[in-house]
């Protein structure tokens, strides 16, 4: 189905309704043709968004948990990381947070209108032997959790569990996950402690295969997640190894952030080469055609936003095999997608910014969608933007879809 241009502005009218003030009057306008704009020729049915993740401190058993360190007063700069998040998701009171989150994603989700949105389980930290290190775990949420919220919301979630593969139950959880509807599973392997080129994750890529489940990955380098000193476990080459054990990959972000080590060169003489350049070579070689793809989500923030993006919307062929995600919470921190900056590098038109940053306000769901339909590069006298079929899920690429 999809959504014509009266849908599009009942949808504005319902999320800038009640504004008394002028401005507001004068941005849900624009607004209304923005989001008519960037929903046109789309099927609003199979819109989806595959990274949404899950974040909680446990309050009411739900079994998450963040780092000490991220309320400690001897780790400011952590105590402000965890302030940004929680304001921008709506976590006010750290005694009800995790119902909070939910609540507010939820409500979100559903007043965007745009189709259903993956929910991310984050698994621990673990070490060679296979044993969860909470003390080097930034924060934890439970494949458990996020099951079963998406059962209870089933209209707008599906469930991403995460499982670690040295865990010695890896493969019973990827069962169980299974078996409750899950579509894909989650891995910051520089986070988490996973090296995904490991010949002991040969046993869980066979299971994956078998339940065609797809594995979502970061590559490159992490930033918003302690990876301590476990960067080079983002290289991109080392999805060789799942690739060629048959499991389809998603490169989250497409790799746009560090540089990685170049694993084809001489061992003794390896140079070190943009992660981005290193996910291309891999993205582009034929025999991964079927099996490889990559999402866009946080391709459009402050530290992001440079040449991979640029490269990413000029190359059409590959645009194919791109899907789209939010990165929500960070949508809403305005501090980390900056659409004046992405103005003034010529992605956005000038016009845009106010009315985005109105967007914003109102639902950062609905402002990431807008915002990565209104990118456009300009070279010569082509203009270029991300393929419609970014935004919806490719065939065959998720169980069920």
């Amino acid at each position: 189905m999809t959504l014509t241009r009266r849908d599009a502005m009942a949808l504005c009218g319902t999320l800038l309704a009640g504004c008394a003030a002028p401005r507001r009057l004068f941005f849900a306008a624009h607004a209304e043709e923005l989001v008519a704009r960037a929903l046109d020729g789309l099927d609003r049915a199979r819109l989806l968004d595959t990274h949404v993740h899950v974040v909680g401190v446990g309050a009411g058993g739900t079994g998450c948990y963040i780092n000490e360190e991220m309320t400690s007063p001897l780790h400011p700069v952590k105590v402000a990381q965890l302030g940004f998040y929680a304001t921008a998701s709506g976590m006010w009171d750290l005694r009800d947070a995790d119902e909070q989150y939910i609540r507010r994603l939820r409500q979100l989700a559903r007043m965007s209108g745009l189709g259903r949105f993956m929910i991310i389980a984050f698994a621990q930290f673990h070490d060679e032997n296979g044993r969860p290190r909470p003390e080097h775990t930034e924060f934890h949420t439970p494949n458990r959790y996020v099951l079963d919220l998406a059962q209870l919301g089933r209209d707008v979630f599906l469930p991403v569990i995460s499982v670690h593969p040295y865990d010695p139950h890896a493969l019973q959880l990827l069962d169980e996950g299974h078996a409750r509807g899950a579509v894909a599973v989650k891995w910051l392997p520089n986070a988490m402690g996973i090296d995904p080129g490991s010949p002991r994750c040969d046993a869980f890529y066979a299971r994956m295969r078998s339940l065609a489940l797809p594995l979502i990955t970061h590559a490159g380098e992490e930033r918003a997640v302690d990876a301590a000193d476990r960067q080079e476990l983002g290289n991109p080459l080392r999805l060789r190894r799942p690739l060629e054990a048959g499991v389809k990959v998603i490169v989250a972000h497409c790799a746009g952030l560090g540089e990685s080590l170049d694993l084809d060169e001489p061992e003794r003489t390896r140079t070190r080469k943009r992660s981005f350049d290193l996910f291309l070579r891999l993205f582009t070689d034929p025999r991964h055609e079927r099996l490889l793809f990559a999402d866009i989500s946080a391709m459009v923030q402050v530290n992001r936003s440079g040449a991979p993006l640029r490269e990413i919307l000029k190359r059409e062929e590959l645009h194919a095999r791109l899907v789209n995600g939010s990165d929500y919470p960070l949508p809403a921190i305005g501090l980390v997608i900056r659409t004046e900056q992405l103005a003034a590098r010529g992605y956005l038109e000038g016009g845009d910014v106010q009315v985005l940053n109105a967007i914003r306000d109102e639902n950062p769901l609905l402002f990431d969608f807008v915002l990565k339909r209104r990118l456009r590069i300009r070279d010569g006298k082509r203009t270029f933007r991300l393929a419609n079929s970014v935004f919806t899920a490719p065939p065959g690429l998720f169980p069920g879809g």
